[in-house]
């Protein structure tokens, strides 16, 4: 199990955000911390405490800049995710990303698209592509939700899809959105499933807010699944200290 640090990004700077309140015209994001550090503070403090595979995500317009400095701070540290596409995916493994992470580029119209899952692996290779299965619960079972989590495609995250869909990526990253940014616990039954389901590196992100939640997070994910957490960090206006989180996963 490792601990795979986050930077968020909206508006040019590094945030925390409750990410399901992205994407709708009828209600404000709701921010829980703004940093007064840039992105490159963050990436620096990562590459000191030796933590790889990290995701910066930009949230919207407006983040390139950021996510770039970030990237050029950390080279080969960090994975980068949001508006990755065919065509600018070579750009930021370029510039010291590790990964680009995708999801509603290769989910819309609310079904995968194996031409786009193509065009990105024959831009960067299979082993630069992490697939976020971001997903939530409907009728009882996952599925996948795309455009900023607002829309619910046909794609359910079940054995059966994961299998299929490893094989065109070399890691899997899933947020559990009902959750995420809330710190109110994990998503106890998706990392139990992630678990049993999953055969490549795979990061869950959601929830966790304590020692003591990372503690059940090992012991049900049998310590083989890495975990991400945000808005509960010290360092992003939390009560967990990120030292804790950084001492107890090495």
């Amino acid at each position: 199990m490792e601990f795979r640090p986050c930077i968020d990004l909206h508006d040019g700077q590094v945030k925390q955000i409750v990410g399901s309140t992205l994407g709708h015209s009828d209600q404000e994001v709701v921010e829980n911390f703004i940093s007064e550090k840039d992105s490159s503070y963050y990436a620096n403090m990562f590459k000191e405490d030796r933590l790889t595979g990290g995701h910066v995500i930009m949230l919207g317009s407006g983040n390139e800049e950021a996510a770039l400095l970030a990237l050029k701070t950390y080279p080969n540290g960090l994975q980068v995710g949001g508006g990755i596409v065919a065509d600018n995916a070579k750009k930021y493994i370029d510039a010291g990303a590790t990964h680009v992470i995708v999801t509603s580029y290769i989910f819309h119209d609310g079904k995968l698209d194996m031409e786009r899952l193509h065009q990105l692996i024959e831009a960067v290779g299979k082993e630069h592509i992490v697939i976020d299965l971001s997903c939530r619960k409907r009728d009882g079972k996952w599925f996948v939700v795309t455009d900023k989590w607002t829309k619910f495609s046909d794609f359910e995250v079940n054995q059966e899809s994961i299998s299929y869909i490893e094989q065109f990526c070399d890691e899997l990253l899933i947020h559990a959105v009902d959750v995420e940014g809330k710190r109110s616990g994990m998503q106890e039954e998706l990392v139990r499933d992630l678990a049993n389901w999953t055969s490549i590196p795979t990061t869950y992100a959601g929830g966790v807010r304590s020692l003591e939640d990372l503690q059940k997070f090992k012991d049900i994910s049998n310590g083989k699944l890495h975990v991400t957490i945000g808005s509960a960090l010290d360092i992003f206006g939390g009560n967990l200290h990120y030292t804790d989180v950084v001492n107890y996963c090495k």
